[in-house]
This record gives C-alpha cells, structure tokens and sequence, in this order.
C-alpha cells in the first residue's frame, strides 16, 4: 500500500517508532525531530531502504516531495507502506546502527557492499629467528603486521620477492622447532636454515631488520646499508659477499621501482567512486608507507543512490567501520556527513582520520588514476554482464524455452569409488554466479557408486526444502550426466510434484572433450548437440564446470575428514585427553586396537567399564 494514500496510528515502544500505512503528511508531522535510523518497509513488511538523518523528521519528508525526486527514489516511495524508526541519542550512534542494519537486513534500495571478506597481511612474528608469512584474520599472534594489501595475489608477489631477497623463514613454529636437516626452501635458496643453525642469530636479525624497514616504507636506508656492506665486502676481497650483496641491491631497487609512489610516506586509502546503468564501481587505492600495494575494485547496486557521490557517502561506513583505517582518506568527489564520519573513523582508530577531495600533488594524480580504473572496471563489467544476458538468450533459443531463464542450477555429484559422495547444486542468474544460493549434500544410505540415487537423494532435499518455501525453484535444471541422470531427475520432479522445471543432462562428449558436450532433455529421446562456437554452449560449460569444481571441493573435505578420524572418537566416554592418554601409554592406535581389556586397565583414567566399552567399540565385526 502507498503511504501517501493511506491512513494509520503512530506507536511509541522505547526508543522506536513504527509509523503504519498512513499518509505522508501525517507520518512526517509525527516524527520527531531527533537523530536516529529509518527504515522503510512495503506492504509484506520486507525492508526497502534503511538511512540515518540528524532530523528524522526533515529527513523522511524529503522523500514524498511533489517533484525534484530522481527516478529511483520516485519508486522507492511509491512502494513504502510503513516506516520504522529508531531514535538515538547522537548522530555517530545513528551511522554505527544504520551500518549494522545494512549489512543485517541488505536492503533493495540501499547501496550493499557484499564483499566482507578480511583482508590479507604480511606479518613478521616475534620470534628468536622471526617468521615473514602471509596473515588473514584475526591478528592473535605477536609480531608486526603490514598491510591491509587488496588481495591475497599482491601479498603473496610481495612476499614472493622479500623471501628471494632476505630468506626468512616462513615455516609454522611446529616445523621449524622439529628439524633435523635443512628443508626445501634452504635448497632453493628461500631460506638460511635457522633450524639447523646454518646462520647466526646476528646476522639472521640483520635480515630481519631491513625487512621491516623496507615494510615500514624505508627501502632507500636498507639499500644504503646493503650498499655500505657490499663496500666492506669487496674492500677485504670476499667477493662473493659482495656479489651477493650486488644482487639483493638490484633485487631490492626493482622492488622498489614497482612499488614507490611519490608523494612521501604514512598510510593512505584512494578511494573513487562512478556510476552507470544503475549499477557503482568504487576502486580503493591502498598506499602503505609509501608504497602502492595495488588497488581492488568493488561493484554495487547503486539501490536509491544515483550519483558518485552519494554511492560514496553509502560504501565508506560498511567499508571502514570494523575495520583497520588509515589516517587520510582520499575521495573524487566531496560527500555528504564528511564531518560525522571523520568523527567516528577517529573514534574508532583512536587518532585522527581526515577524508580529504584531493584537488592538487600527487594526492590529485592518486585520484585521477583511481578513477580512470573505475571507468574502466566499470565498463568491462557491464561488458561482461551484457555478454551473460546474451548467453542467457542463446540457451533459450537453443532449447526452445518459452522465456530467456532468470536461474539456472545445475547439479553435479562427487566421490571415490563410492566412497565419502557429495552432490553439489550451483546457481546462476543474468548477473553470475549466486554464490549465496550454492549448497552441498552429504549423500547416505545409498549403494557406493549408485550416481542414479545420490542424484535423486540431494535433489529431493534441495525442492523438498524450495516446497516448503525455503527458496525458489530454477527455470532451468543442468544435470552433469546422461539419460540416466535426467530420468532420475524427472522422477524426482514428478514425486514432489514441481512443474515447470525441466531437467537437462550435459553428457560428455567423444573422448570428454569440452566442445563435444551432448544436451539431453527430459521427456526427449534425443541427443542436441550445439555447435563448439556457441554461446549457449559455454554457458552451459561454465555452469557444468563451476558445480563440478564445487562437488569435488566437498567431497575431497569429506573424504579427508574420514580418513582422518580416530575410531576412538566415536566412543562414549573417551575425550581428547583419555585418546591422547590411550595413544601415548599403548604406543598408538593399532596397540590400543590389539591391546586387552587388562591392558586398557592400566592406562591412567580408563576404569574397567570404559574398558570393556573401548575393546567392545573396536572389535565390533564391521570394524
């Protein structure tokens, strides 16, 4: 129902309002005129967009003004039958709840960043002979990290060039404190082999040294050292010392050349923001310590923001809050609430954070740049999109389907030899891959090696499950497999009564040759074989593919965890410390599986109860 048309009553619970189906002037009239958050719902009670205002009351009656609304936020307002909203004391309060709420609810209106995922360090640890290795996550261990680096590639390169120049250990504390002879990385020249004392402390904390200056941003004083020692070196005719050094120099200079960015050190975060065809890109620049350490570019529905700016102001909270910020922040375009968000960035750091419109230096290059990878990114994405939509079209006309398939799943099942079998079902829609959506099934209870009932297991879980109104069925069901598969398939489909689905099996072609793929459909005794051009085709590969990839994946998870598992595990009563006291006390576990009940006895925390429990447990006949 429209909120400009309808009529209801305003409700007070604590600090929350909720204003239901009433019309625009008497909603706005019953706001308060007090910072907090809004949100905005439709008739089913779904959230359609969430914002923060210092005035909720001049904030909410901004969106039903009678003209002057951008064509976005005209339809947002058309659909809000309700409006929720929760007071805060401040400002600052009402930008932490708003992004808390994004990221919980994910809005259709709001502009919804969706990659959360922590991002990469090179962490140097506070060991004797100090470990230089790549960190994600949580930072629990003691030592220094440097970063945060845009992906896991740029941190790996880094660290691929600093262990060939300086050879610090990169192993776990367990490897390297059980070594009895240098690994592969000494023989490859990765590594000088603290373990086995092949090089001194001294000289070891010297290496270790000029890698942290060269993380904190100071490559020109370890190369001066390095040029110093060279010197010495060939000074008392130990040239091979000062080859050696030559080397790193030339070595560390390259470095150099790749990452130094003009303009002086400190951390710093580029960040700019375009927009197109409904659709943002905003490219984050990451200089640390003077150096660029590369750039990663994030795609949004732009949602009810329409400019560059307004998408900025929405992705700066759900990027920097929680997270490791640097001290200047700089933009393409001057954004709304600069002044709050500074403020709660530097709460947050606990120093001071300035969001800064670069308008000359090399803070001006930085932001151009930034942009013009921006545009471009943007381009080739929709590039990429339109191109998908196309494949979409194509496997419609390729199957004769009555419409172009909004989703397509597809399902693929793995195993070895019958054992630890896994079904997959991948999902894609006209914008890619819905990762969200993808999901595994643990097939049991079916003969080992019967594809025909694993298939038929996961499909009836995954539509028993849409039947019941988790989820939504696919227009379109890829099945890796032939005949067979299908008709497992359709049976299923008919069992639990799902019209509409029709399954497709993608068989392998002569010598399983991509290309040579043949499409089975249900209820169709003949085989179609697209042309290896098509583009139906490669859609239908690159789906067949990913669940493929995404099968193997959890069946190898599986298969490692059984194998790995202790027969001891499954017995009531023996915990990790009575395991490890059987395993150390009987000399492991084919002792312990030999070992008597007497024998069981004598371990430290078995009475003679659990000891007949544990010999019962592993004499059973299957076992």
């Amino acid at each position: 129902m429209n909120a400009v048309d309808s009529v209801a009553a305003l409700k007070l619970d604590g600090a929350s309002l909720r204003a239901e189906t009433m019309d625009a002037k008497t909603l706005v009239k019953s706001l308060p005129t007090l910072p907090g958050v809004y949100r905005m719902l439709d008739a089913g009670g779904g959230v359609l967009y969430v914002g923060k205002a210092n005035n909720l009351r001049q904030r909410v009656r901004s969106y039903f003004r009678a003209r002057g609304l951008a064509p976005r936020v005209q339809s947002l307002a058309r659909q809000v039958a309700a409006v929720d909203i929760t007071v805060t004391h401040t400002e600052n309060e009402a930008l932490l709840l708003e992004n808390n709420l994004i990221k919980t609810l994910q809005p259709r209106y709001n502009v919804l960043l969706r990659d959360d995922k922590s991002y990469p360090y090179i962490f140097v640890s506070d060991d004797a002979f100090p470990r230089l290795t790549f960190h994600r996550g949580a930072k629990r261990e003691k030592g220094r990290y440097f970063g945060p680096y845009p992906s896991a590639v740029a941190v790996r390169e880094s660290l691929n060039l600093l262990q060939k120049v300086f050879q610090l250990r990169q192993c776990e504390n367990s490897f390297f404190q059980n070594r009895s002879r240098p690994c592969l990385q000494y023989q490859i020249k990765r590594c000088t082999a603290p373990c086995v004392g092949l090089i001194e402390r001294e000289r070891y904390a010297l290496d270790v040294r000029h890698v942290l200056m060269f993380l904190e941003g100071r490559s020109q004083a370890v190369i001066g050292d390095l040029v110093e020692k060279m010197e010495q070196a060939s000074a008392r005719r130990d040239y091979e010392a000062a080859a050696a050094y030559r080397d790193r120099i030339a070595a560390l200079k390259h470095i150099q050349q790749r990452q130094y960015v003009a303009g002086g050190g400190g951390d710093v975060d580029v960040l700019a923001a375009v927009t197109a065809h409904d659709t943002a890109c905003v490219v984050v620049g990451f200089i640390r310590a003077g150096m660029n350490l590369g750039s990663k570019a994030f795609f949004l529905k732009a949602g009810a923001a329409s400019r560059p700016e307004e998408v900025a102001a929405a992705f700066l909270p759900q990027y920097y809050l929680g997270k490791t910020i640097p001290g200047r922040i700089y933009l393409n375009r001057p954004v709304a609430d600069k002044a709050l968000l500074e403020a709660a960035f530097s709460r947050q750091a606990g120093k001071k954070i300035a969001i800064i419109g670069a308008t000359r230096g090399a803070p001006r290059r930085w932001v151009r740049m930034a942009e013009i990878n921006a545009r471009d990114a943007l381009r080739r994405h929709l590039a990429g999109k339109a191109n998908l939509e196309q494949r979409f079209e194509a496997v419609r006309a390729a199957l004769a389907l009555d419409a172009v398939p909004e989703r397509i799943e597809c399902f693929d099942v793995s195993h070895t030899r019958g054992e630890a079998a896994v079904a997959a079902c991948v999902v894609f829609d006209v914008n890619g891959p819905v990762k969200s959506d993808y999901r595994r099934f643990n097939i049991e209870g079916v003969t080992p090696g019967d594809d025909y009932a694993a298939l038929s297991q996961a499909l009836a879980r995954r539509y028993r499950r849409v039947k019941e109104g988790a989820g939504r069925l696919p227009d379109l069901l890829l099945i890796d497999g032939g005949k067979g598969q299908v008709a497992a398939a359709a049976s299923v489909m008919e069992e639990l009564q799902i019209e509409g689905v029709r399954p497709v099996g993608v068989a392998k072609g002569h010598e399983r040759k991509p290309g040579n793929e043949r499409l089975f459909l249900s209820g169709s005794g003949r085989a179609i074989i697209l042309p290896s051009d098509s583009a139906a085709l490669h859609l239908i590969q690159q789906i067949r593919d990913e669940a493929h990839r995404f099968a193997i994946a959890g069946h190898r998870r599986r298969r490692a965890r059984a194998r790995l598992a202790s027969p001891l595990q499954d017995i009531p009563g023996v915990g990790d410390r009575r395991r490890q006291a059987l395993l150390k006390n009987l000399g492991g576990l084919r002792e312990v599986a030999r070992a008597g009940v007497e024998d069981l006895c004598r371990v430290p925390g078995i009475s003679p109860a659990l000891a007949q429990r544990i010999y019962d447990n592993l004499h059973e006949p299957d076992r």
